[in-house]
């Protein structure tokens, strides 16, 4: 067996892992959000944050949600770790955004915050600001699914099939579920434009 067999065996053994009833619970959950007028932010540090850009696009352009990414502004965040600190750069733009109980955070991260161990501390103050607000809190994580994990109303955690590759099947997984849902009947609004040429 090669390193690229094993790597895909791996990303088999997750697809079977997946828990399916928590992936529906999940788009049933964020066409609520939506339907009600809410809005929709994602939150990911490191490659989570590309993802959190990638996904926000599609939620907004396929789903026809409001959804924003702090990350998104370099220029905002980057003042708020200067002026305000690296832990409070999230909670502080929830903050100035009004979040509010009608909306939703969903968080993407490979371990999904840890206060004890000060491992995406970000994540955990804006995690507590939203479940103050009585936001919708939405997670797809890996590992035990941290504090994400304790807080929100419904999380899809990754399973661990290699304690060696927690990271990339992680983030490899979020773009896989993120599009599972933009392409669910009950979110996707739009035809996306490969499928409306190939009609």
């Amino acid at each position: 067996m090669s390193f690229s067999s094993d790597f895909l065996a791996e990303s088999k053994k997750i697809i079977d892992g997946l828990d399916l009833e928590a992936l529906e619970k999940t788009a049933q959950t964020l066409a609520s959000v939506r339907d009600r007028g809410g809005r929709l932010f994602i939150l990911g540090v490191g490659g989570s944050a590309a993802s959190a850009s990638h996904a926000v696009n599609d939620f907004r352009k396929i789903c026809d949600f409001e959804a924003y990414a702090p990350t998104d502004n370099v220029s905002e965040l980057t003042a708020r770790t200067n002026d305000e600190g690296w832990d409070t750069v999230f909670s502080e733009w929830l903050k100035g955004s009004r979040l509010r109980e009608t909306d939703a955070v969903l968080i993407l991260s490979v371990g999904g915050g840890n206060a004890e161990k000060n491992v995406s501390p970000n994540l955990v103050k804006a995690l507590n600001l939203a479940k103050e607000a009585g936001a919708t809190i939405l997670g797809i994580v890996g590992r035990d699914g941290g504090h994400t994990a304790r807080l929100a109303d419904t999380v899809i955690i990754i399973p661990t099939v290699n304690s060696a590759h927690i990271t990339p099947h992680t983030e490899a997984f979020h773009g896989v579920v993120w599009h599972l849902l933009v392409s669910h009947p009950v979110l996707k609004a739009k035809t996306t434009m490969w499928e409306s040429l190939a009609k």
